[in-house]
């Protein structure tokens, strides 16, 4: 074991929780915690449960890790529990982490920010099963969820709308109806001020796109670091990605995802998806790859990620 020399001691690290994105938010937490006690660091690993703020307030840690994925953990929820007991937290603050888990509200602010968007509505997802509200191909999506959580992608052979968005347990709220924009899965992780490099996401054989299975299971998704795109190219979808990280107001560490289609009849286009403000610190985890590429090891990734803890973020 290594010893820190940073300014926290006692860690919580935060994970699980109740949203759609649990499991993973377990594995992250687990790959954090056990980085950070190999680092020197006091740490107490937390499955949130909406007593949350009673524990934290018996424990009074120095700074709290937050590993949550999906809903109260990445909206701003648990941002303004930290913010009301005064403990430091990683990631980005309430205001950011609310408006980025809103993909139509994150897209209005990338817009007036130059960053490019692909045209999209908000609708009831009654209204998205009923008939189609835009001409195939197009993508369809939980306004805020994460982790492709039920994600669509609507053909042009498709008569109508997927049925299973008339499910009686259908749980994941309004939807965001979106022009699909054939070509290239990009992403590039900001940490602080700077980009990080560019991988592309090649979904394995069978998968119709990078979704949930294509994240998380072995084997899922093949990934290219750096991205075979040109130079030009390359460096602009750096910027945007700095870009939108600063126009949301995001912290520490943050992912935007992009797609290009520079394919021999495609349309050039280029648009930012979305932007994570809790990116996976799983074993598939891009962000971890992009760092490691960057030359840190996930170790010094997860300290840089504590160090920058506050509160007012």
């Amino acid at each position: 074991m290594s010893s820190t020399t940073g300014k926290f001691h006692h860690i919580t690290v935060l994970m699980g929780g109740w949203s759609s994105e649990r499991d993973v938010s377990l594995r992250s937490g687990a790959a954090c915690a056990g980085a950070l006690e190999h680092l020197g660091y006091r740490v107490t690993p937390i499955d949130v449960n909406r007593d949350i703020a009673d524990r934290l307030a018996v424990l009074k840690p120095d700074a709290c890790f937050n590993a949550l994925h999906g809903k109260w953990g990445e909206d701003g929820c648990i941002q303004g529990v930290l913010e009301t007991l005064e403990i430091p937290y990683t990631h980005s603050g309430v205001l950011a982490s609310a408006l980025a888990m809103d993909k139509a509200r994150a897209k209005v602010i990338f817009k007036a920010a130059g960053v490019p968007v692909a045209d999209g509505i908000v609708a009831s997802r009654e209204e998205a099963a009923r008939g189609h509200l835009m001409p195939p191909p197009y993508v369809i999506k939980p306004v805020s969820e994460g982790s492709s959580v039920g994600v669509y992608l609507v053909r042009e052979d498709q008569e109508h709308p997927p049925q299973e968005l008339t499910r009686p347990d259908w749980t994941y709220g309004d939807l965001l109806v979106e022009r699909y924009i054939g070509g290239r899965e990009l992403t590039c992780a900001v940490m602080g001020d700077r980009a990080l490099d560019i991988i592309e996401i090649l979904p394995a054989d069978g998968l119709n796109f990078y979704d949930y299975e294509a994240k998380y299971a072995k084997g899922g998704s093949r990934h290219i670091l750096p991205a075979q795109i040109s130079p030009d190219i390359y460096k602009f979808i750096q910027k945007l990605a700095v870009d939108a990280h600063n126009a949301l107001g995001c912290r520490g560490v943050s992912r935007a995802d992009f797609r290009f289609d520079d394919r021999p009849a495609g349309t050039g286009e280029l648009v930012c998806l979305e932007v994570n403000t809790q990116p996976g610190m799983t074993a598939t985890s891009l962000v971890p790859e992009l760092a490691a590429h960057a030359g840190l090891t996930f170790g010094e990734l997860v300290r840089w990620i504590v160090e920058d803890a506050s509160c007012s973020r």
